[in-house]
This record gives C-alpha cells, structure tokens and sequence, in this order.
C-alpha cells in the first residue's frame, strides 16, 4: 500500500484542478491510496525568522508530506505563473535548509486552465521548482488539460466529474509512472549525487 498526498494549487472552493485530484482515486493502480492536503490555505506567508519554530499549520503539512510515499500536485496558472498560495507551500516544504522533508520525494505534476493552454507555463515552472529541490517528477505524458470546464460534468459525484476519456487515461498513466517511482524509490535514487558530493565535503 502506498499513501500519496494530493495538492491543488488553488483555494476556490470550485477549483478546477481540485476536481481533477478528486476523480484520481479510481484511476490509480491497486495498492494506492490518494490523500488530498486541505490546509493550504491556513499557512502563513513564508518568513525565515519563523521556520526553526513555525505554526502548528506548517508543522501539519511537513508531517503529512514526510508520511507519504509520494505526490500529485495540480497547479492552475494565475497570470503566466504558479499561484502564490503554492509557492508559499512550497517554499515552507523547502526548509529548514538541508533538513526539508520535499527531497527524495516522487511526484506527478498535472495542470488544468480555461484557457485553451491548459496551465502550461505554470506546470513548467513547478517541475522547474522540483527539479531544484531534488523531488523525482514522474515522465511520460505532459498533463496540461485546456478548456477544462468542457472536460468536467458537474452533475456527476465529485470523484466522478471528469468526463473526458483521454485526459482520464493521460492520468491513468501518470498514476501508473508514479506507482512504479515509488516501488522503485526513483526519488532517493535521485539523491545519491547530493549525497556522495556532500561525503566528498566531509572528508
């Protein structure tokens, strides 16, 4: 069994990409259990003065990103670029330095817009920020689901919305990639350089 934890970039209550994480469950491989993080949005702005003793809301999501096996994070794109409200996650994911509990994590990234772009440039810039802070992104199909509100039926129960037949096996895929990234512990893997040039430093 693994446990995954889902985020979505976005506060709204009818968040597109919070809908998508919804319908995630029945497309994952048996063995895999989704988790959606709902405290988004009671973190603080990130200060460096606070994070040797942050809030008990930055404390929740350390401890709930360090439980899980793996990621899934779905970013909207807010005037070209990830939401501030997922940047200040994550910059609090990232610390303290050298002791955060994001590397060596695997992860999926998907993105979801209106706009006929689909997020791209958004989820561009989260794998980019992945990439810098040693997580393990998931290859293989680039999810970036354009006219999102065509691809959603709001009359069906929320884990069942998703109504496109090819977004739904995109992501079945992805979610297969990241099962085998995480039995395969690609993101430690993805460590190993970090740690034999930080033993090369010691010595």
């Amino acid at each position: 069994m693994s446990r995954v934890l889902a985020i979505s970039g976005s506060l709204r209550a009818a968040s597109f990409n919070t809908q998508i994480l919804q319908c995630l469950q029945p497309l994952a491989p048996e063995g895999m259990h989704i988790e959606l993080f709902k405290g988004l949005d009671e973190l603080p702005r990130f200060n460096e003065d606070l994070e040797t003793d942050p809030p008990a809301t930055v404390r929740t999501m350390w401890q709930a990103i360090a439980d899980a096996d793996g990621l899934i994070v779905a970013t909207p794109e807010y005037n070209g670029a990830v939401p501030g409200v997922l940047k200040n996650a994550l910059d609090w994911a990232s610390r303290p330095y050298g002791a955060s509990v994001l590397p060596g994590h695997a992860a999926m990234v998907l993105s979801a817009s209106p706009g006929v772009f689909g997020g791209i440039r958004a989820q561009s810039q989260l794998r980019e920020l992945f990439a810098l802070l040693n997580v393990y992104v998931v290859g293989g199909p680039q999810v970036a689901v354009p006219e999102v509100h065509t691809r959603l039926d709001h009359r069906a129960e929320p884990g069942e919305r998703l109504s496109d037949p090819t977004t739904r096996a995109m992501l079945t895929s992805l979610l297969h990639g990241l099962a085998e990234a995480i039995d395969h512990q690609a993101g430690g893997r993805l460590l190993q350089p970090l740690h034999h040039w930080q033993s090369q430093l010691a010595s």
